[in-house]
């Protein structure tokens, strides 16, 4: 089969959109944080974009979609460097591609491929940044993403993702005997990311004055823009992921659409019923939370069933978001409450509204289907969630005894930008009045205040 053109400019455009979207989780996590931690937050996206561009060339594409050992991980010598990937006279996909010139769907080039999968792997990693804002030593973060994208991240994609006869001539146990459908990274991407960053939050401990302080977002305007960044990149992200300009792109681009909103409304209406009114914060989150939850569902579902899937994410993680105040875990930018249970949703919620007219082609239990394809998801999603908290806990725990993974306590309330970068991202002694503290006080809304520890009058003053 010779190239498709169309397919590979979709697919192309779709991993320009997705790549977009690690700048926009550092905007989104930026925003959140406190003004004297907003440059170091940002700083985790970007690295994770070198540190990921970088390994995923040399072993990470190789162990993720080469010949896999046993449905576990990939051969990562396969393609090591991807030089026997670069002929472009075929649609080169498949047991050792560049020779054979298997098609892969649609008739894509192989470093088409590569480079859309590529920037699932930058975001997964950014994406767990957010669970250690404010207290982790950067150079240990570096380190950090190489060794849990290789030993985590790579095997899981190869379970999630790589199809037998696709990429390799063997593909992943999940996607290949299991069965469990996750169309773009539920699993892979959300619940992978979401168990690491509980599992680091628990090891670096809670940041000084955890439920006690005030730990507001310091810019609104930064996490709506991160938002909306997100929101316009995940077209690419879910309807990417049909690795062409097909049908099942077109469907997962409206299912994508109709989840986010409704997720969003859902959030905000939680807000209102629970705290009487609805937050600017709020919004930016439930979209964030329908985007994570309709990803691995996307394929699967009907638009009702889209907008049932986002109604829920809006309420469940809008709810999740105040656990660790109970149970005592700093989760500092609520990547466990938004893209843990968000992508446990999604994932789940496929066994219930999964209908056969969707691309995908399966029943869930709300369309006669039984309870086949629900115990697939829970197996799925179980195995990501414990394989992950648990070695992500052993590879945090092994940095922070070699390296130290959290700054010291002094760097960490006088600003980790200073301590690490030896910058800040404002000139505050302009602003008059206060500085840092003064511009850390204002009145914004927040996961991260504690609902019975500070409240705020009408002038924007901590009492």
């Amino acid at each position: 089969m010779t190239i498709d053109s169309g397919d590979t400019a979709w697919v192309l455009a779709s991993a320009a959109l997705v790549l977009l979207m690690t700048p926009g989780v550092a905007l989104f996590y930026g925003g959140m944080v406190r003004a004297k931690s907003v440059l170091n937050m940002m700083m985790m996206s970007f690295g994770a974009m070198a540190t990921i561009s970088v390994v995923w060339v040399l072993w990470g594409y190789s162990e993720a979609f080469g010949q896999s050992w046993h449905g576990l991980v990939g051969n990562p010598f396969q393609h090591f460097g991807l030089s026997d990937l670069l002929s472009g006279d075929k649609a080169v996909f498949g047991f050792h591609a560049a020779a054979s010139g298997v098609p892969a769907h649609g008739g894509i080039p192989a470093l088409a491929f590569v480079a859309f999968q590529a920037v699932f792997a930058i975001i997964t990693v950014a994406l767990i940044s957010g669970a250690i804002a404010d207290r982790a030593k950067y150079s240990t973060w570096l380190v950090f993403t190489v060794v849990w994208a290789t030993i985590v991240y790579f095997p899981v994609a190869n379970w999630v993702f790589a199809f037998d006869g696709f990429a390799a001539e063997k593909g992943g146990w999940i996607a290949n005997q299991l069965h469990t459908i996750d169309f773009a990274g539920g699993t892979a991407v959300h619940i992978n990311a979401g168990a690491a960053g509980l599992a680091l939050a628990l090891i670096l401990g809670k940041r000084i004055g955890f439920a006690r302080d005030d730990m507001r977002p310091h810019n609104l305007t930064l996490v709506m823009l991160g938002a909306a960044l997100l929101w316009f990149g995940w077209f690419g992200f879910n309807a990417g992921s049909a690795l062409g300009a097909n049908n099942t792109a077109a469907v997962t681009w409206v299912n994508t659409m109709a989840a986010t909103g409704a997720a969003c409304l859902a959030w905000l209406a939680t807000e209102r019923i629970r705290d009487g009114h609805a937050t600017s914060l709020g919004a930016a989150s439930g979209i964030v939370a329908g985007l994570v939850a309709i990803t691995p569902a996307c394929s699967a579902v009907t638009p009702l069933g889209a907008v049932a899937i986002g109604i829920l994410a809006g309420v469940l993680c809008a709810l999740a978001v105040g656990l660790k105040f109970r149970f005592g875990y700093d989760d500092s930018l609520d990547v466990v409450g938004v893209h843990l249970v968000g992508g446990l949703v999604g994932t789940l919620a496929i066994g219930f509204f999964a209908s056969a007219s969707a691309p995908a082609a399966v029943d869930g239990l709300f369309y006669g289907g039984g309870l086949d394809q629900l115990w697939r998801q829970a197996v799925g999603a179980g195995a990501v969630l414990l394989y992950s908290f648990v070695v992500s806990g052993v590879i945090g725990l092994a940095l922070h005894k070699a390296l130290g993974f959290r700054i010291e306590r002094d760097a960490e309330a006088a600003g980790i930008d200073i301590e690490e970068h030896a910058e800040t991202s404002y000139d505050l002694g302009t602003l008059g009045g206060g500085g840092l503290r003064h511009a850390g006080a204002s009145m914004f809304g927040s996961h991260n205040t504690a609902p019975t520890e500070t409240k705020i009058n009408t002038k924007g003053a901590t009492s």
